[in-house]
């Protein structure tokens, strides 16, 4: 195998530089048969060692051409390419694309900056290189979170590796005493120096934190980065000694204003009873720093940015608030004072730190390596569902059943039904699919849809926050006021829209339309309403998770079907009314949504055994056997076989999927794709009901055979269904590499 990897490279002096150099010797513990050489990007000469086989002018562009050239020519297996917009030419470092799609192999792409506020050749240029690329590499699961959220790229192919760091083998006193400094307790900072590192937060600290420790000494060891030095000179530096000589703190501060080699680095972390990480803002996604800090044991002090909440969680560290130089150092001094504490946060990083060593991370890069190289039968991308599973996303009928008003809820056959007009059900449904579509299914026409939806919902909402449900064809409402599920359904969807939209038009209306309708939450009585309002709550906090308003009031929606369940419930019927009827898993499904919100064992507990006594009378045989409309399920007697609807099939599809995120269990995983079988023929007649023709779905399954009219309602669930079962498809495979 024969790799070439894109990057600046040692003897530059730039994190990436030596992280490629770190990753390449790694890499080659594992496999001995490996040819590795570097493309290095240059913004100037050096003097490269032998690896270095081609080196790109920064600043040209055809010098990007000739590296694709030459990479091409000289029989590479494979690209890994290293990216951080500032080491490439072009505005935002475009000049890479020009390289990267002039290759002829397979690409892997390692993203050491994801920004959550790209400019436009920003988001662009990312979202090109994640197109292109085979695999890409992350360093935190936020990381992953900006991809789908900001990006809306196909994380599929995205892998989670942290960070690597080297093994550190000094004990803490053999690690002071080289570098002269028994007897002393050591706070350290290392890195590029510039100002948004807050060196000063830490500085202004330690007027406080020395009355107790005089024996503490402050090392902040670093260069100032090359890009400030060329503009600012070391007018932070100067401006931080003059902090030091303000508060009298000589003794206590000291600079080693070098690029530090690796094993010295490794003396430094090895020596220090604490790190801190006092960065100015959150928008850090990978801290090589603070990885090897967690890599040394060390305990560590940081502001909360991205990647130290991720990194310090569960005891592995101590956040402190954004430039609050009071809480560094009452937090400073609760760690130098109490040396089991620290010592817990110590050993709780070290533990951590192991997997992250870069033994072990060349070994999770190699056998990556071994999934992109093609095979001899050629390159393969990787098949994460079969054809045969599931026929081709369309989004043919739900554009024949929409006008510019929004989806008719009704359909004879195939064709649109003008008579029965529409229902907010419908179009609450509807918004639902083209927002969760975004990621997988968009197409030019999407923004259209969920205009189209979004304006239907806000032309039926009421003053009070309320909406009518049914409008006749020629634009009359038919009710007063709909039906709570018809209300609650609309809530679920407006959640959706501001999670998932990216318009801030859009986000503005259905901000306005969800926040106008909260005062009839604690009204509500019918428990799939307050289903789907949890849900379009647990929507809504997935992008303002403070909300502790919205919160409480979940809290209480939940409590209501809490006690729901313990006045029907009994030792043989464990349900939340004395029927099983209509969408009955979206109450499982909503506790189970509710519980990392709530982060109340009990719910989840409830959700999850509520689900196993519905799948105990709607799963037979490891397929799906719902609960019929004719005369439900009650009680003691006969279960209702016929008409079933693919309103409840979607339900089990979203109560199964949740059920193994949380749990892991693959049995959820198999009987939410045996639930989505039910569509295409593992029900109870044997029959489908998707129609390959048509693209839409039959309404439902009745004793005579399949109802074959193809409304709203049941194609939209189908395809509800549909995203949710191929997004499972996806996580699975990525998961499993």
């Amino acid at each position: 195998m024969k790799i070439a990897y894109i990057s600046t490279y040692l003897p530059k002096e730039c994190g990436i530089a030596t992280f490629t150099s770190d990753l390449l010797h790694a890499v080659a513990l594992h496999n001995q048969d490996l040819t590795q050489h570097v493309i290095a990007v240059a913004d100037r000469d050096y003097l490269y060692p032998s690896e270095v086989v081609f080196t790109i002018d920064q600043y040209h562009q055809l010098s990007y051409i000739e590296a694709a050239n030459y990479i091409n020519d000289n029989g590479y297996d494979c690209v890994v390419l290293e990216h951080e917009y500032g080491i490439f030419g072009g505005n935002s470092g475009m000049y890479i694309l020009s390289l990267i799609n002039a290759l002829h192999i397979p690409l892997l792409v390692n993203f050491h900056t994801i920004l959550e506020k790209p400019n436009v050749d920003e988001k662009a240029i990312l979202i090109e290189l994640v197109k292109r690329a085979s695999i890409v590499v992350v360093m935190s699961n936020y990381a992953i979170t900006l991809l789908k959220s900001v990006y809306r790229v196909n994380t599929a192919k995205v892998r989670l590796i942290h960070h690597g760091v080297p093994e550190f083998c000094l004990s803490q006193e053999e690690a002071k005493a080289q570098i002269g400094l028994s007897g002393k307790k050591i706070l350290l900072t290392f890195g590029f120096i510039g100002r948004n590192k807050g060196i000063e937060t830490v500085i202004e600290s330690l007027a406080e934190v020395v009355k107790d420790e005089p024996d503490l000494l402050y090392l902040i060891v670093g260069k100032t980065h090359p890009n400030v030095l060329a503009h600012s000179g070391e007018e932070y530096r100067d401006y931080l000694k003059s902090l030091i000589d303000t508060y009298k703190l000589g003794e206590h501060v000291q600079f080693v204003n070098s690029f530090v080699s690796q094993s010295d680095l490794v003396t430094y972390l090895s020596a220090c009873d604490v790190y801190v990480t006092p960065y100015v803002n959150e928008a850090q996604i990978t801290s090589g720093t603070l990885s090897y800090a967690i890599g040394a044991g060390a305990a560590v002090v940081s502001t909360p940015y991205w990647h130290a909440k991720e990194l310090l969680a569960d005891g592995r560290g101590v956040l402190v608030e954004f430039k609050n130089p009071a809480q560094m150092a009452r937090t400073l001094t609760a760690l130098f004072s109490n040396q089991e504490y620290r010592m817990t946060l110590r050993d709780n990083a070290r533990n951590f730190g192991k997997e992250m060593t870069w033994r072990n991370i060349g070994l999770r890069y190699t056998r990556l390596l071994d999934k992109v190289v093609p095979s001899q039968d050629g390159f393969k991308e990787n098949v994460t569902f079969s054809k045969d599973e599931m026929p081709k996303f369309s989004w043919k009928h739900i554009d024949r059943l929409t006008n510019q008003v929004g989806i008719l809820q009704h359909a004879t056959y195939s064709l649109p039904n003008y008579k029965e007009g529409y229902c907010l059900d419908d179009n609450a449904r509807a918004l639902l699919v083209t927002l969760l579509a975004q990621r997988d299914f968009s197409d030019k026409k999407l923004d259209r849809r969920i205009s189209t939806y979004l304006s239907y919902i806000y032309y039926h909402q009421r003053q009070d926050g309320l909406f009518h449900n049914f409008m006749s064809f020629q634009h009359n409402f038919l009710d007063e006021v709909g039906s709570e599920d018809s209300f609650g359904r609309t809530i679920w969807a407006l959640g959706v829209l501001l999670r998932e939209t990216k318009l801030t038009s859009y986000y503005q209306l259905g901000h306005e339309l969800f926040f106008r309708s909260v005062p009839n939450f604690r009204q509500l009585r019918s428990n799939r309403a307050i289903a789907y309002t949890i849900l379009g709550i647990a929507e809504y906090l997935h992008h303002q998770s403070n909300d502790e308003v919205m919160i409480e009031l979940m809290r209480e929606l939940v409590s209501k079907l809490i006690r729901e369940y313990e006045a029907s419930s009994d030792d043989n019927w464990q349900w939340f009314e004395a029927v099983l009827a209509y969408d009955n898993a979206i109450l499982p499904y909503a506790l189970l949504t509710a519980y990392p919100f709530l982060n109340d064992e009990a719910v989840k507990q409830l959700g999850l055994s509520t689900l196993t006594f519905l799948e105990s009378i709607t799963v037979q045989n490891g397929a799906l056997s719902l609960v019929g409309n004719q005369d439900w399920a009650k009680q003691g007697k006969h279960i209702s076989k016929f008409g079933q609807q693919p309103l409840d099939v979607t339900a089990m599809v979203f109560m199964y999927r949740e059920a193994f995120r949380l749990t892991n269990k693959k049995v959820y995983f198999a009987r939410m794709i045996a639930s989505f079988r039910w569509f295409l023929g593992e029900n109870d007649l044997k029959l489908g009901l998707y129609d390959e023709e048509t693209k839409g779905c039959c309404d439902g399954l009745e004793s005579y055979g399949i109802n074959r009219n193809q409304g709203a309602e049941s194609t939209l669930c189908f395809y509800l269904a549909y995203i949710i079962v191929y997004g499972a498809f996806i996580d699975s495979a990525q998961d499993s590499k």
